[in-house]
């Protein structure tokens, strides 16, 4: 039995990937604050919805979702009802395994993960790490558990910060930029709809080309830069504008900004 608590967007997303994974809705229990969201998770996935103190009673591995700075109360809610050995798979942003351990006492197995909303297709990238208390099993099962919903990948938990600011939010600055080049063909005459294919379709292309060719991105990015041609140009306009060094501060900042929000 497998509990998530705290189900809002991401947590949500990882509801449906579990359930397109071949996970029964009886397999399945979610936590809600509302009682309207309750009744709108049973009706859309047939998943109980319970109690966080109940949650942690019953299933065997319980999923965090919670926003970070909701997590020491969870936490203190769950602990005098969570057995020992349970698997607590953590979620939240900047929380780190001794942050929940030391909360939950009982030499607790946990294992931080930080995941992204292409979870929905069955494309996220999660990272994982283990607390001082998670054994090769609690890895295994965590990673069985969100491979048939994308890559997965172990780092040290000293990465999780930067793991969080890069792939966590990465899919935000994708759109981010996805937005602009729109903007940029309207500019030039395109109708909104025409660019946004022309811009969709470029990217999902170039990630495909980039995942499955081997090739460094920067080659990659060469074999387009003609000498003299367009590309090179457009290329000039960007480093004109320190959009390099925007994403290195912006980055740094979504690291900054997660170890923020975990420490309250």
């Amino acid at each position: 039995m497998i509990a998530i608590l705290g189900t809002g967007k991401m947590g949500e997303a990882l509801l449906s990937g579990l359930l397109r994974a071949g996970f029964k809705p009886d397999d399945v229990l979610a936590t809600a604050r509302r009682p309207e969201r309750a009744a709108a998770l049973t009706e859309s996935y047939g998943v109980k919805v319970v109690s966080n103190p109940e949650a942690a009673k019953t299933a065997d591995t319980l999923i965090l979702a919670v926003k970070p700075q909701d997590m020491a109360a969870l936490l203190a809610e769950i602990a005098p009802h969570l057995p020992a050995g349970r698997l607590v798979i953590s979620a939240a942003a900047g929380i780190t395994t001794a942050f929940v351990e030391e909360r939950l006492g009982l030499e607790t197995p946990v294992v931080r993960v930080m995941s992204n909303t292409p979870i929905r297709f069955d494309e996220a990238m999660s990272v994982i790490s283990g607390g001082a208390h998670a054994e090769e099993e609690h890895l295994r099962r965590t990673e069985d558990l969100l491979r048939p919903v994308g890559k997965v990948l172990r780092i040290p938990e000293a990465q999780q910060d930067a793991a969080t600011a890069l792939s966590g939010s990465g899919p935000a600055y994708f759109f981010y930029l996805v937005e602009a080049m729109v903007d940029a063909g309207i500019l030039l005459g395109m109708p909104r709809a025409a660019a946004l294919d022309m811009v969709t379709q470029s990217i999902v292309g170039a990630a495909v080309m980039l995942r499955d060719s081997g090739e460094h991105p920067v080659i990659l990015r060469e074999a387009v830069t003609s000498p003299g041609g367009t590309t090179i140009a457009a290329i000039a306009e960007l480093e004109r504008h320190s959009v390099r060094a925007a994403f290195l501060a912006a980055i740094e900042a979504a690291r900054d900004r997660g170890r923020a929000l975990a420490s309250g």
